[in-house]
């Protein structure tokens, strides 16, 4: 594993993920901010670790393979953690419907990679808008800093769905036509 910044922060991003998880179960006053702002710190190091893998010339095949994962671990984690808490159908429903197209969508890739068939499900601008709404929603809801904020997070969760299912049909088509040549 080469020891770069980029990969560095990746790892940070996995390290952050228990403390997360403990900070928000913790008895302390505020612990929905503080869960929120390590979620929100932990995402910052993935666009931080994709922006210097580019700039520095650091982009590794460990960290195109620990960074995916980092951040399907760091978001699934947090979705059923609001899950749990909110206990509300209106965010059930986003939650699986995300991690639900996230293992589609790897298993779709792993295959399209069996057939030499990558980069026709390659990350889209769309996957990364995807993303950001998806990470400002947990934010918002993670805080529960008041009703606001709390709508706005619903607002973005949504937004964020409607984009992970978009996303999903564009990839899902455009692997179609690869995938049914393999039945031959």
């Amino acid at each position: 594993m080469p020891l770069t910044i980029p990969n560095l922060l990746t790892l940070l991003r996995i390290l952050l993920i228990p403390v997360f998880l403990v900070s928000f179960y913790a008895p302390i006053e505020h612990r929905y901010l503080v869960a929120a702002f390590i979620f929100w710190f932990a995402a910052g190091t993935d666009i931080l670790d994709g922006y210097l893998a580019r700039v520095l010339n650091q982009t590794t095949k460990f960290g195109a393979f620990l960074d995916p994962v980092a951040d399907k671990v760091m978001v699934g984690s947090a979705l059923i953690l609001l899950t749990q808490d909110y206990q509300s159908i209106w965010v059930t429903i986003p939650t699986v419907i995300m991690i639900g197209r996230e293992i589609i969508i790897s298993a779709l890739r792993e295959w399209m990679a069996e057939l030499g068939k990558r980069d026709v499900v390659a990350v889209s601008i769309w996957g990364k808008v995807k993303a950001a709404a998806q990470m400002l929603a947990i934010i918002a809801l993670l805080s529960r800093y008041n009703e606001t904020v709390i709508n706005i997070g619903y607002g973005l969760l949504y937004i964020a769905t409607a984009l992970t299912i978009s996303s999903m049909i564009t990839y899902l088509w455009a692997a179609a036509k690869h995938l049914k040549q393999d039945e031959k």
